[in-house]
């Protein structure tokens, strides 16, 4: 046993980039709401970016450690602590055998990844090791984590070694220590910004010149029936020009329908395969990570871009995220 799971927080699943290759046959992609989040965290304690991580949402767990571990939390602000001292976020953390790591609860954003060096070990199912709650596969017995679970580790890479042995040979009487280098904001966003980009739907200009309008310039609330499977809108309802009649398509994580209630569904993570509903819009992929970290009862807007333009921003972000990668393997490795 590496971590035991003292109490699991309001709702923490095991998550790697996701199942995919299944959806012909019906299955989920599952994987991190934030992927992002969960890249970071795995790069920091010099994981593979698709190692399995823990996602937790709003309310974290209670962590207990049986063996000195390397960790990284990224994502929201859940004030964590080790033995009650406040633990620094976006950076790797040396945890001594026997320290109870607490996350709390959300103060800034909605979701946190907690990594561990090695990268968690369950079985593969599909491929993934993602939690999919629905169908009970993957993760930890295919359900969130609950008081009592043992939470194991794969075999340390070089770079979990390197980094580990950096740290302990600094760790003196302390619970924890942490590196001085840490992944700036520019990196990880204050999930302050509730203004998601969106490119037009299929079905846009079927719906009518006031709906068209409300959708860019109306607030929508996060409804309080949200999950990984969907965010539910609410806001003025959105009509379409003349009913219409549509044979279910694939979708993605970011797929905005309009039910005939006129309020919109944005698919997430965990979202089914295909839908029939018309596509208003869709998520430009480099601000799902924003999107992701929004709670229940906050507003949101929607901004349009061009297919073009999301390409682009989502390139500015991989690059990004790639001389993090360098960077981080450089101060592993000096």
């Amino acid at each position: 046993m590496c971590v035991e799971v003292l109490q699991s927080g309001l709702y923490t699943t095991i998550q790697d980039l996701g199942r995919h290759g299944y959806q012909q046959q019906g299955v989920s992609v599952s994987g991190p709401m934030d992927k992002i989040a969960l890249r970071l965290a795995n790069l920091l304690v010099g994981n593979k970016e698709t190692e399995a991580v823990m996602e937790t949402t709003l309310n974290g767990p209670k962590l207990l450690f049986h063996e000195t571990k390397l960790i990284a939390i990224s994502g929201g602000d859940f004030s964590p602590t080790i033995n009650g001292e406040p633990v620094p976020t976006g950076r790797p953390v040396l945890i001594r055998k026997g320290s109870i790591l607490n996350m709390g609860s959300a103060r800034k954003g909605c979701r946190a990844y907690i990594a561990l060096a090695g990268g968690i070990d369950v079985p593969k199912v599909l491929a993934s090791r993602s939690t999919y709650v629905r169908a009970k596969i993957g993760g930890y017995k295919g359900r969130p984590l609950k008081k009592g679970d043992s939470i194991l580790t794969l075999q340390p890479t070089l770079l979990n070694s390197l980094l580990e042995k950096q740290l302990l040979n600094q760790l003196e009487t302390q619970r924890f220590l942490s590196t001085e280098w840490l992944i700036g904001e520019n990196v990880i966003p204050l999930y302050k910004n509730k203004i998601i980009r969106v490119i037009r739907g299929q079905q846009f200009e079927k719906f009518t010149g006031l709906s068209k309008n409300l959708f860019f310039q109306q607030s929508f609330i996060i409804s309080s029936q949200s999950d990984r499977m969907g965010y539910r809108l609410s806001g003025e309802p959105l009509e379409l020009s003349l009913p219409l009649e549509m044979i279910s398509e694939g979708v993605s994580m970011g797929t905005i329908q309009v039910p005939p209630d006129g309020q919109p569904i944005i698919l997430m993570a965990d979202r089914q395969t295909t839908g029939g509903y018309p596509k208003i819009g869709y998520i430009a992929s480099v601000d799902l990570p924003l999107l992701a970290q929004c709670k229940p009862g906050e507003k949101i807007r929607f901004q349009e871009i061009t297919l073009r333009e999301a390409q682009l921003e989502l390139k500015k972000k991989e690059k990004m995220i790639q001389t993090v990668k360098i960077g981080i393997e450089l101060m592993i490795k000096k």
